[in-house]
Formats: structure tokens, sequence, C-alpha cells
């Protein structure tokens, strides 16, 4: 499953805060092209059947079916004034981060 920073923890807290109607955090990921993936989070009201579920300190996060075997180690982490970031560890040699900035919740 997906590792969470307590800055990305505290951050989407707030967000559920803002929008108590979605209480779920969930996580996809897709293919762009050939080389990139893009990483996405939304704000929904209840879990997909299918999605991998966890609990991280009283945030319920859950992550697409068919995206939880590409997250294994990845680290999504909050920066203010940078957004979401997620650490892929498979990029050998060096770390890449996906920069996410959420335009729309719902």
């Amino acid at each position: 499953m997906v590792k969470v920073t307590q800055s990305a923890i505290t951050k989407l807290k707030d967000l559920v805060v803002e929008h108590p109607e979605d209480p779920i955090v969930r996580i996809k990921v897709q293919d762009q092209d050939e080389q990139k993936i893009t990483f996405s989070i939304t704000l929904e009201d209840k879990v997909q059947p299918d999605d991998e579920v966890q609990e991280i300190d009283q945030l319920m996060i859950a992550v697409e079916a068919n995206s939880a075997p590409r997250m294994k180690g990845v680290v999504l982490d909050y920066q203010e004034g940078q957004g979401f970031s997620f650490e892929h560890p498979e990029t050998p040699g060096h770390h890449d981060d996906f920069p996410l900035n959420i335009i729309n919740l719902n």
C-alpha cells in the first residue's frame, strides 16, 4: 500500500473537514503515455467494492484496485506551497517526484 507522510495526512484531513460529505481519500494511477504515469487524489463519499482500503491516523484511504499493485512503496507527501507529490522508489539511482495540484475535489 501507499505510505503517507504526516504532512500529507494533516493536509488530507483538513480537506476532508472542508468536505465532510466526501470522507474517503481515493488514489488512482493511470498511464499517461509509455513513459509517464499520472497519480490522482479525489475525495469521495464511499469506497468502491474493489478498492484496497487502509486507515492511517483516522484517515480512510482507498486505492483503486488496478492501481494498488503499482502503489507499493510509493510515498505521498505534502509541502506547503508545492502541494502533494508522489515519490516512487522504482526509479533506479534517483527519486522522481510527481507533483499533484488538486484543482477540483468533486
